[in-house]
């Protein structure tokens, strides 16, 4: 292929290490160079983490998660524009401000579908294996020109709200990547068959309905646990999904594991301890309780998860 998913993690790294350079600069930072090597050390696992050995990838995760744990990330100075300058920015630049962030998903649409057989030579253009992040990375990459080209700004400026971003957003912007490791972790450890001995020990799943419910509800519970739906799905899945709802009452796997992973996207919506989710949008957003996205969310995700076991329920055999 030309274009590889591998370049992206490239691009992405090479940004964390200039957000390390930047937060390094900042004298304002009262724990610049803490800041700077948790995002150093972010950037290794993206520019060279196929050659590090894994138990080197593990020591690098680990040293980032004290250096979090100790509070050594932390805000910075960002050189921010003044509220009429920006209010003077937004009023001239109307609905175009939209352009770069639809850019994106159409981009996406586009690449993983029109573009999937397109070859130059006997190389696919975009990665088959990996081609609706291979098209969402170019779709992030044109909105970053667009942006810049309707704003009259430099890719340096560009480079600088991103850094003030990832600042905001802080040590939970790694949580996804960690807990879905973890997840996979578990998995190694034979948590998904400690958790089909339990289920099928105290709860009666000769009940259809009952097997359903459990398979959801415990997608959105183990999320709520661990805070991320990658970490609970190979669990859960290996526990009920596969070997009772598959094995026994002959589910379509792909029904299956889409509303299992739907159902643990509705623990997510219930839990601060999706903290890029729940935690950092209320922080952005100054509110006084910390906690104020979560209990919103709850009235949405409780009957979604209802909805769910109904779906699974009615259409794990198409």
């Amino acid at each position: 292929m030309i274009i590889k998913l591998d370049y992206f993690f490239y691009v992405l790294g090479a940004m964390l290490l200039m957000v390390a350079w930047m937060a390094l600069r900042d004298q304002h930072n009262p724990k610049r160079y803490s800041s700077a090597l948790f995002w150093a050390l972010y950037a290794v696992i993206y520019l060279a983490g196929d050659q590090l050995p894994p138990v080197a990838s593990g020591l690098l995760m680990v040293a980032m998660g004290l250096i979090a744990g100790f509070g050594g990330v932390t805000l910075g100075s960002y050189g921010d524009r003044s509220v009429e300058e920006r209010r003077s920015s937004a009023q001239r630049l109307g609905h175009k401000l939209l352009i770069p962030a639809l850019l994106i998903p159409v981009t996406t649409v586009i690449g993983s579908t029109l573009f999937k057989d397109v070859k130059l030579g006997d190389l696919f253009l975009l990665d088959p294996k990996n081609l609706t992040l291979v098209s969402l990375g170019c779709g992030s990459l044109f909105a970053v020109a667009t942006a810049c080209w309707l704003t009259r700004s430099t890719p340096m400026q560009a480079m600088r709200e991103s850094r003030r971003l990832i600042d905001h957003l802080g040590w939970a912007v790694v949580l996804p990547h960690m807990l879905a490791v973890l997840g996979l972790l578990f998995t190694e450890a034979g948590m998904g068959k400690a958790v089909a001995h339990v289920v099928t020990s105290y709860i009666n799943m000769d009940i259809r309905l009952v097997a359903v419910a459990v398979y959801c509800i415990g997608m959105a519970l183990f999320t709520v646990i661990m805070g991320n739906g990658f970490a609970a799905f190979p669990v859960i899945a290996g526990g009920v999904g596969i070997p009772v709802l598959v094995g026994v009452y002959h589910a379509n796997p792909a029904v299956m594991a889409a509303i299992g992973m739907f159902s643990a996207y509705c623990g997510t919506l219930m839990t601060p301890m999706a903290a890029n989710f729940n935690i950092v949008p209320a922080a952005l957003l100054e509110l006084p309780d910390k906690n104020a996205v979560v209990k919103i969310q709850v009235a949405t995700a409780l009957p979604l998860l209802v909805v769910n076991i109904a779906l699974l329920y009615f259409l794990m055999n198409m």
